[in-house]
């Protein structure tokens, strides 16, 4: 295996990574407003993604990092075409840090009010453009000979990313209520579970629709990387089977279904795209590939060795996090941080 596919598959774990821990914390933003009916549920929902969603956020940025260490011409070609909705979700990404911060500081209910729909339209923007974002990357985009996007902003806003954007927003949204029926109790447990039922059936219909469209809107099976086998279809029977736990309201292993499907989707896609990194449309013979696009194979040496140190750290870290902060929150605790 060369170094430019070891490191596909790294970047691959990586955005894997990003989805599976900040996916379900920007579900938590999405529903705040609505599950979170006064202030004090509103602390208990935030509470619970207090001590982790800005170690979950490391993960897009060390993604980015290896990107742009590993493959320089993905990177600027991607931040270039893509620059605007990037930049949306940079900047959604800020606010939502911020108004974590910012909504205790003040008791007054109109301040608090503010950052929490703050916290709810800066959690909306990327769950939907992450989903515009590699839905494209799927379909492809105009990119000319030298391998430099060839596009405008409206290029990015085809049917097929829209549907792309609206599927990862409910496929979020649902991951997070989830998480809440998860790590909340009493009321809002139950009106977590009850909203995640309601919301997992237009998520089934809408996956289903999107799948069908990827059928004849991209080149995936002519143009397929490494066949993924069972792999989506895996995914979309831990979404079904989901469903059958978040109906018996059996919270942790519905959270556990929908992470895997997630998982499998963000999967399937890196193993279809393979060596692509970002399809070119209507000329597929100038899409980029992680040999057109990489560093020389000494950085990529030097990388393997950094990351075969840092990675494992990082991982038992996280992994320590969690554990400490496994505990259910109850609006009846005395430990509420936000």
């Amino acid at each position: 295996m060369d170094l430019q596919t070891v490191w596909f598959i790294l970047i691959a774990v990586l955005y894997i990574g990003y989805f599976l821990l900040d996916g379900f914390d920007l579900g938590v933003g999405i529903v705040l407003p609505f599950l979170g009916k006064d202030d004090l549920k509103r602390r208990v929902i935030i509470n619970t993604i207090g001590p982790h969603w800005d170690g979950n956020e490391v993960w897009l940025i060390t993604a980015g990092g290896a990107t742009f260490a590993a493959f320089p011409g993905w990177y600027a070609t991607l931040f270039s075409g893509f620059y605007l909705p990037l930049l949306l979700i940079l900047l959604a990404l800020i606010v939502r840090g911020v108004s974590f911060e910012f909504r205790s500081k003040d008791s007054n209910l109109k301040w608090r009010s503010f950052w929490d729909w703050a916290i709810c339209v800066s959690s909306f923007i990327p769950a939907l453009l992450w989903g515009v974002a590699l839905a494209n990357f799927v379909r492809g985009v105009p990119i000319d000979g030298n391998l430099w996007y060839a596009g405008g902003f409206w290029n990015l806003l085809n049917p097929y990313a829209l549907v792309g954007g609206v599927t990862s927003l409910f496929a979020l949204t649902l991951y997070g209520i989830v998480f809440l029926g998860l790590k909340t109790s009493d009321d809002l447990m139950v009106d977590s579970q009850n909203l995640a039922w309601k919301i997992w059936i237009p998520t089934i219909f809408i996956v289903v629709s999107f799948t069908i469209f990827s059928y004849f809107a991209t080149d995936i099976l002519s143009r397929l990387g490494i066949n993924p086998g069972a792999v989506p279809i895996g995914a979309f029977l831990a979404m079904l089977v989901g469903g059958y736990f978040i109906y018996t309201r059996r919270s942790g292993w519905a959270f556990a279904m929908v992470a895997l499907a997630i998982l499998l989707t963000v999967a399937t896609l890196f193993l279809t795209l393979y060596p692509r990194v970002l399809v070119s449309y209507p000329i597929p013979e100038n899409s980029l590939t992680i040999y057109n696009t990489s560093s020389n194979n000494y950085t990529l040496k030097i990388m393997s060795i950094v990351a075969l140190v840092f990675v494992p750290v990082v991982l038992a870290y996280q992994g320590w996090t969690y554990w400490v902060f496994r505990k259910r929150i109850s609006s009846k605790s005395n430990n509420l941080h936000y």
